[in-house]
């Protein structure tokens, strides 16, 4: 695993820190132990900080699904006050005239039903799609453990 070493502030050096030989990893005789344990947590600071920023990138993600999800189900929430407002003027009219106003507000009640249907499956199959756990993330984490016991590089 090869990780970009930050600049060094104090010889202006690219890529590596005081001392270092630029062969790091092929003889690390020239480093000292302070040097070697300086660049390993160099590198975990930064692994740690990228996969931080990884979870964050995948829980917004999976946020955005949940709120998409949420926005449907609130649509279906409204169009279900729509039928129960429909539906009363509806039965409000056929009991109370028995003529075509009432036919007319069962056919937009049953028109609101059918969105109210069709927005609730959505909005249901939506938040079925969001996972909770950021799935790369949880590899990555994986894989580091991994080469952290088994190094080869």
């Amino acid at each position: 695993m090869s990780t970009p070493y930050p600049a060094d502030e104090a010889t202006g050096a690219a890529g590596h820190s005081a001392g270092h030989s630029g062969n790091f990893g092929t003889d690390p005789s020239g480093a000292t132990v302070g040097q070697l344990m300086s660049e390993i947590a160099a590198d975990v600071s930064t692994l740690m900080r990228q996969e931080v920023e990884l979870a964050k990138a995948e829980i917004k993600q999976e946020a955005t699904k949940a709120g998409k999800g949420a926005g449907m189900l609130g649509g279906a929430a409204y169009a279900g006050h729509m039928v129960l407002l429909f539906g009363t003027l509806a039965c409000v009219f056929a009991v109370g005239s028995q003529i075509g106003l009432g036919w007319a507000a069962l056919i937009f009640t049953c028109v609101w039903g059918v969105i109210a249907a069709v927005l609730a499956m959505r909005g249901r199959d939506q938040l079925r799609r969001v996972n909770p756990k950021p799935e790369r993330t949880v590899q990555t984490l994986k894989e580091d453990a991994q080469w952290a016991r088994h190094p080869t590089s």
